[in-house]
């Protein structure tokens, strides 16, 4: 099968890691994917009883020493992705960028909106919205109208480490890359056995929003509508990991 692509950023969307993976670009010890998103774990149009990872790591640098990485903040999320991450390479390490799920959820909307898959008021989405799911392949899940769905992350996280030992996860949270970046790729260093390095890093902003007219704002209603839907997932990540988003 050849050299085993060693680390993946795994989620969640809209939490930074398109600025990660921009900065990881940069660092020397690392072979980054083509793309940011290589997209593969959740492929379902893959035969998973014989999958062609010949096809994945064409995607990579040949080996040459360095670490391959690459990052698909769906995999999180996706059925089967961490399984099947699991049967691929189960020494890997995985790196999961969290953010407030309430902020996740409007950032994403957002995104859908300015793309023009989404028309629908966000009020309505992450209310009467989330039974388009009930209609989607597979059943549950949607890649584009999970807004709020893919802010559980106490529920994923769980399923990851029933998959995953603790020491192969590294958990980094969208606030602290954008305010001290240094600091927090000096951790992705330590978590992937990279040399140290002095602090270098400038912040910088990568894959920022449009700006335009959405037709909608974050209100206070619909903000705390989201956090007593998350009420019971979020004292379930704290449990897990001990990260809270107040």
């Amino acid at each position: 099968m050849g050299a085993l692509v060693d680390f993946i950023v795994v989620g969640a969307q809209k939490a930074g890691t398109t600025a990660l993976f921009d900065y990881l670009g940069d660092e020397p010890g690392l072979a980054l994917s083509d793309v940011k998103e290589v997209h593969f774990f959740d492929d379902e149009n893959l035969d998973w009883t014989s999958p062609d990872y010949g096809r994945y790591h064409a995607r990579f640098p040949a080996p040459d020493g360095r670490l391959r990485g690459e990052a698909t903040p769906i995999y999180l999320y996706w059925p089967q992705s961490l399984e099947r991450i699991r049967a691929y390479n189960p020494a890997v390490r995985l790196i999961l960028m969290l953010r407030d799920p309430v902020q996740r959820a409007w950032s994403h909307w957002r995104m859908e909106y300015a793309r023009g898959v989404e028309t629908m008021p966000f009020a309505r989405c992450i209310r009467e919205g989330r039974r388009r799911l009930f209609d989607a392949e597979p059943w549950g899940h949607h890649r584009e109208f999970s807004y709020v769905e893919r802010g559980f992350y106490g529920e994923q996280v769980e399923r990851l480490l029933q998959l995953f030992a603790r020491d192969q996860l590294l958990i980094l949270q969208s606030d602290d890359l954008r305010a001290d970046p240094n600091r927090v790729l000096a951790a992705v260093r330590g978590f992937l056995g990279l040399p140290s390095r002095p602090p270098a890093v400038a912040p910088r902003e990568v894959h920022v929003g449009r700006e335009m007219d959405y037709g909608s704002t974050l209100t206070p209603a619909d903000a705390e509508f989201l956090r007593e839907i998350y009420a019971r997932d979020r004292a379930r990540l704290a449990a897990l990991t001990g990260l809270s988003f107040n």
